[in-house]
């Protein structure tokens, strides 16, 4: 039986992931950094005799190709980038990297990507057709290093019938995994605001325009685009996490500097909003005798798990792991740049449980702290491995 076969090859490798993931953890990369990375991985494909190709400078394309007859092309996708934040955790394997830290688990999405490599080149002769293994630069970053491998054909020649990715989720214990079918995590827009006005004494407030209170009308006034102009029913999420107004107890300043996100999972809706924002703040501003730069940075679309692919891929997770061990997700308001291949191709983005409470190991991910239980490496591996197989096998 394959699903036998694939587990004691993942048995096997176990110590080799491991060791891989050690290694990317203590040498991460930032986002369109990933040089050495990128290079640790070749070197593992070209071990592996995995011919690959260079796409958007550090990202890397491998075919295996099934010895079967089939022309199904299934395509797994595993990010390799760290994030700017300086590790807290006292482990053998810590950041030697002053201020980045695989604090998302990409380390953990590459060495697997390896393993499932591994497994599934030692067993071409059981299955037919392609698969192709997309170990993807700067997934933290917009413009998102998935956008730039799709422009440059990374679903192409061959194309594939199916993308399927996976991502560590320390809500999820170790041992299990999680799914969702259809709409699962949110687009993602980046807001940089100016508020302008003129600026003075506190105490003479008349002959100043103050862009602090302008701001705050702004502020509380742009809720209403998710609370009065959304579709209940769509989730929206509308938050600013940064005001700068570089003032004192007594002087206003000219201007007030804000930063902040939006996020929902209707691209129509997503435009309009766009649209009502910009025309709000500024019309706020203008009334009161100020100024607003609205600009609007766009970000990742939503991230859509096609449901019949979906519904296989976790059927295979139900066969691997045993019904009991795969989890029903819900909504995620976070964003990822996977999404813009489920825009173009039949998607799958699962969870794989990275937490022990046992061992501490709850903290979320972007945190300093964050650290994963590394038995999870081990279903990782086969479990990817087992969903392309039966894939290729439909």
């Amino acid at each position: 039986m394959i699903k036998e076969q694939i587990q004691q090859l993942a048995k096997n490798i176990f110590s080799d992931v491991v060791a891989n993931r050690r290694h990317l953890h203590s040498h991460p990369e930032l986002s369109f950094q990933e040089v050495e990375t990128s290079a640790y991985v070749a070197a593992k494909l070209d071990a592996l005799g995995i011919p690959y190709q260079r796409m958007a400078d550090n990202g890397l394309v491998g075919l295996i190709q099934g010895n079967k007859p089939g022309n199904k092309v299934v395509a797994l996708r595993g990010d390799m980038d760290a994030l700017p934040i300086t590790e807290a955790n006292d482990v053998p394997y810590k950041s030697q990297n002053v201020g980045v830290m695989h604090a998302c688990g990409h380390d953990v999405h590459t060495s697997s990507l390896l393993g499932t490599a591994t497994i599934l080149n030692s067993l071409k002769d059981e299955f037919g057709g392609t698969v192709k293994l997309i170990f993807q630069p700067a997934e933290e970053k917009l413009p998102g290093g998935a956008s730039l491998m799709i422009k440059e054909g990374v679903l192409e020649n061959p194309k594939p019938q199916a993308v399927i990715g996976q991502h560590v989720m320390p809500l999820i214990d170790a041992g299990k995994v999680g799914f969702r079918s259809g709409k699962y995590m949110a687009s993602t827009d980046e807001l940089y605001v100016t508020v302008k006005g003129k600026g003075g004494h506190g105490a003479q407030p008349q002959q100043n325009i103050d862009p602090v209170i302008i701001t705050a009308h702004i502020l509380t006034a742009l809720q209403q685009v998710v609370s009065r102009f959304a579709d209940p029913k769509s989730p929206s999420v509308l938050s600013f996490g940064k005001v700068i107004a570089n003032g004192a107890t007594n002087v206003i300043p000219n201007e007030v500097y804000l930063e902040g996100t939006f996020r929902t999972m209707d691209e129509a809706w997503r435009k309009e909003a766009h649209i009502k924002m910009k025309k709000m703040a500024e019309g706020i501003a203008e009334s009161m005798g100020g100024s607003c730069d609205f600009n609007i940075m766009h970000g990742y679309p939503f991230l859509i798990n096609e449901p019949v692919l979906t519904a296989a891929a976790r059927t295979s997770a139900e066969e691997y792991l045993g019904k009991e061990n795969v989890v029903d997700l819900d909504i995620w308001m976070a964003a990822e740049d996977f999404a813009y291949y489920s825009q173009v191709a039949d998607s799958c983005f699962y969870r794989l449980g990275t937490r022990n409470e046992a061992r501490g190991i709850t903290s979320s991910v972007h945190t300093p702290t964050f650290d994963v239980e590394e038995s999870a490496l081990e279903l990782s591996t086969g479990l990817m491995a087992y969903i392309a197989v039966k894939q290729l096998e439909d």
